[in-house]
């Protein structure tokens, strides 16, 4: 990921984000060289520093006439990321309050793609026991770096799992106790119960994800789970 991406995830727009990295590496310095490291239209460039100097990113100096533009110190954009948060949180948790007021009456929801397989997973970090059925590798292979971040975050909160697969790379995994199926049961769907839910997941290159919140279903899972548990071996 280079500079410009980051900091537009920080909410700078591309242009933003290309003048306010030039100011960094040229110092204090006119419209034209700006637009001369940037690529930028000279316009462009007063537009963006005008927009800048409203968040506080950038200011200015006036010199022999001209005015020379520099950049705040990059601590700034934690401030702004701050502020936002300090402004929406009241909002954010109005919305929870009318999500959890809603939420009951959700018993299926389908989750399609990387981003959604993050929100079954981080769903299952409110939860004391997580039981997998087929756990597959192929799920560290789609999620490449999510699951570093996943298990510590289950392990901060000592959410233990019980998986039974089939591939013996499933090893290295906290907080989980792990049983073996033979190689030949092997397939990309995994069931991941949790609480009254059960989520059926299809580990493939365009991942999908079905979540049940039923009791009855999640409870007739488990039953099933131990059954395969007994059988499993480690």
């Amino acid at each position: 990921m280079n500079s410009s991406t980051e900091l537009r995830e920080a909410g700078m727009t591309e242009n933003e984000s290309k003048v306010y990295i030039a100011l960094i590496d040229l110092g204090p310095a006119l419209a034209g060289q700006i637009a001369r490291k940037t690529g930028l239209h000279r316009r462009t460039v007063y537009d963006t520093t005008e927009m800048l100097i409203e968040k506080g990113l950038i200011g200015y100096i006036i010199k022999n006439n001209r005015k020379l533009f520099q950049a705040s110190n990059p601590n700034r954009i934690l401030e702004i990321i701050k502020e936002k948060q300090n402004i929406l949180s009241p909002f954010v948790e109005e919305l929870q309050q009318r999500y959890h007021s809603t939420k009951e009456a959700e018993e299926t929801n389908f989750f399609k793609g990387k981003e959604g397989l993050k929100t079954v997973f981080e769903d299952q970090l409110e939860s004391k026991e997580i039981l997998i059925l087929g756990a597959s590798p192929k799920a560290y292979d789609i999620l490449q770096f999510y699951f570093k971040w996943y298990d510590k975050a289950r392990k901060e909160k000592r959410i233990k799992a019980r998986i039974i697969a089939t591939d013996k790379r499933m090893k290295r995994i906290p907080l989980a106790d792990i049983k073996y199926l033979p190689e030949k049961y092997a397939n990309p769907v995994a069931v991941n119960i949790y609480n009254d839910k059960t989520a059926i997941i299809l580990w493939a290159r365009e991942p999908i994800a079905i979540v049940i919140k039923n009791k009855e279903i999640a409870n007739a899972y488990k039953t099933y789970f131990e059954l395969m548990w007994k059988i499993a071996r480690k």
